[in-house]
């Protein structure tokens, strides 16, 4: 795969002037696809950049993705343990982070987010905290690692506009939410697939009116709570087929012709419920969504890694 398109895509952030910049995971054997592509909402792609190793610009494991107000894209890499940062056009700027379980250091980082002065929030995985720092590295704080209420190898992570902070608390099966000082608040949802629960939710967003929407990974949907925690709606996907698709097909008959007899929708009930066999097989489903974003028009942005796309929604109410 050249050019435009995603292979096993993990987050997606909205960066300056409305660009889309998808970070794609790829896997071993496909190294070269390892990348992020730059693309609008309207399909204009503008390129690609990054790439696998350890120099400059270079990740290995990439997973979380967050802009700061000048439109520079920070991502974080699981394996080399550090954050990268580049610019809006997808130059490289610099790395930084070390290796460790000591304060400031990371073991897995995941999630990010920029709060509105723009310090950077990290969810340093394998050791089951969140982390505070300047967006230049330099660390202010942790929590979540604590007491009772410990974070589980946390993976998504989100600052709402009054400074609350929520993470995905991956191993724990739940949201939990802090106040801007890292104290422990409260916690929403436990391991299940009825409504307002989770199987691994790996993303976590809020609105403006303290909605809650979480990737919940293990149960392949998306699930939108109230501020209180109270189940609002679930969506299981509702995708269509891009214009890149859609231009890919035009040109490749020996792809478009098989696919154009595929039943792509088959009846859900012979897959007994289980919905990661659902979603292997109905095209429009949500498969592996791993990452949930917010802009400020209103749409909500879901990066789902095992069909190679990002799906967008229409806030209502």
């Amino acid at each position: 795969m050249d050019g435009r398109g995603f292979m096993f895509p993990v987050d997606t952030t909205i960066g300056k002037d409305g660009r889309m910049h998808t970070v794609s995971r790829a896997y071993a054997p496909a190294t070269a696809q390892l990348r992020i592509t730059m693309y609008d909402i309207d399909s204009e792609y503008f390129g690609i950049y990054g790439g696998y190793g350890e120099g400059l610009g270079e990740f290995r494991w990439p997973t979380g993705m967050a802009s700061d107000q000048n439109g520079n894209v920070y991502v974080s890499d699981e394996l080399n343990n550090r954050i990268n940062v580049f610019s809006h056009e997808g130059d490289p700027i610099k790395y930084w982070g070390d290796p460790g379980s000591s304060e400031g250091e990371l073991n897995g980082p995941s999630g990010i987010v920029f709060d509105s002065d723009e310090n950077l929030f990290v969810a340093d995985h394998m050791n089951n905290r969140i982390q505070k720092f300047t967006k230049d590295g330099n660390y202010i704080f942790s929590f979540g690692d604590k007491g009772q209420d410990a974070l589980n190898m946390p993976w998504g992570v989100f600052v709402s506009g009054d400074g609350f902070v929520y993470a995905a608390d991956w191993g724990n099966d739940r949201i939990v939410k802090y106040d801007s000082s890292g104290d422990f608040i409260r916690s929403f949802g436990s391991r299940g697939s009825r409504k307002g629960q989770f199987k691994n939710p790996s993303g976590v967003a809020v609105d403006k009116d303290g909605n809650i929407y979480v990737t919940d990974w293990g149960n392949e949907r998306l699930e939108i709570l109230d501020k209180n925690g109270n189940f609002i709606e679930s969506l299981r996907g509702q995708a269509t087929i891009s214009k890149w698709a859609d231009e890919y097909f035009d040109g490749n008959y020996e792809e478009a012709e098989p696919r154009s007899r595929s039943n792509l929708e088959p009846d859900p009930i012979q897959f007994g419920g289980v919905p990661h066999e659902e979603s292997a097989h109905i095209e429009k489903l949500f498969w592996g969504p791993t990452s949930v974003k917010l802009d400020n028009d209103g749409k909500v942005y879901v990066t789902e890694s095992n069909r190679h796309r990002v799906q967008i929604y229409e806030r209502t109410g």
